[in-house]
């Protein structure tokens, strides 16, 4: 049976570390990180997801905004609040909630964010910095992937990595970083053909999809990596892409869902706050 990789528990140590950074700081700077959080409408997921994050930094002891606006806010609206919060020196992180509503550009909305803030590490400046391998701030939830490799001492350099799901937040970047980190990565989607041929060469399998029982027992190679972002709700239950039950036996190692990645990617916001906030200090460059 393979060995769970507990998202949980590698979250709390980082959560604690970055808890006691803050006290730190709070005593010797008379100052805490900041981040905002800005919310558009009132999607069930999204709102549980920034509660979830307001939390987090409740926690670790970062100061917190959040701006709810209306699913009907204009572009225009939403940009003047960002460059508000860009001005605010106070605020070191600040985070747009995602999805968006259709009228509003995405990219636009993200390129209004300052940078040196992107704590989501998505604005192309950041996006282009990781690609080539100098991230300012590395995306959440690839970044707490990685930090669950060199956990549990997960070695990809030279290993055959199959990512399924080409998404900006986490396929794309995760591609880039584990390039960086001498993997050999092959990026599957939708229109991909034979998925099942790809996925069985794989040392490393990364999915990141959504959909219940994507990947099965025979799509997995005897002795592989699985790790598991993909959420889903069956009935009440909380799901992953992957078969759990029938496809843990054949792993080496394997994320569950709930408990696997999702802690991570809040753990790596907090971080990156932190982060953020230390350049600000001149404490890290």
């Amino acid at each position: 049976m393979a060995q769970l990789i507990d998202g949980k528990l590698v979250a709390s140590k980082i959560r604690d570390e970055i808890k006691n950074k803050v006290l730190k700081y709070k005593h010797e700077y008379k100052k805490v990180p900041g981040l905002a959080v800005i919310l558009v409408g009132n999607n069930p997921a999204s709102k549980l997801y920034v509660e979830m994050k307001t939390k987090a930094c409740e926690q670790a002891g970062i100061y917190s905004i959040n701006h709810r606006m209306s699913e009907s806010v204009s572009e225009e609206e939403l940009i003047y609040v960002i460059q508000m919060l860009n001005e605010n020196p106070m605020v070191d992180g600040i985070l747009v909630q995602l999805p968006l509503p259709k009228h509003i550009n995405e990219f636009k909305i993200i390129e209004a964010i300052d940078y040196n803030k992107d704590v989501d590490g998505f604005h192309p400046y950041n996006i282009g910095r990781l690609v080539r391998g100098n991230p300012l701030f590395s995306p959440c939830t690839p970044f707490g992937i990685i930090e669950l490799f060199e956990e549990y001492k997960i070695d990809v350099c030279g290993k055959d990595v199959v990512i399924v799901g080409a998404g900006n937040i986490t396929g794309k970047p995760l591609a880039s970083m584990l390039l960086n980190m001498n993997a050999t990565v092959q990026v599957c989607h939708i229109y991909t053909k034979n998925l099942k041929d790809k996925t069985r060469q794989a040392d490393i399998l990364i999915t990141a999809v959504g959909k219940h029982k994507l990947i099965t027992k025979d799509m997995v190679k005897e002795g592989a990596v699985l790790i598991d972002v993909g959420i889903c709700k069956v009935g009440d239950k909380v799901c992953g892409d992957v078969d759990f039950e029938n496809v843990k036996d054949r792993c080496s190692y394997i994320t569950p869902v709930p408990g696997g990645v999702g802690p991570m990617t809040i753990a790596m916001l907090l971080y990156n706050t932190l982060l953020s906030f230390e350049r600000k200090i001149g404490i890290k460059g």
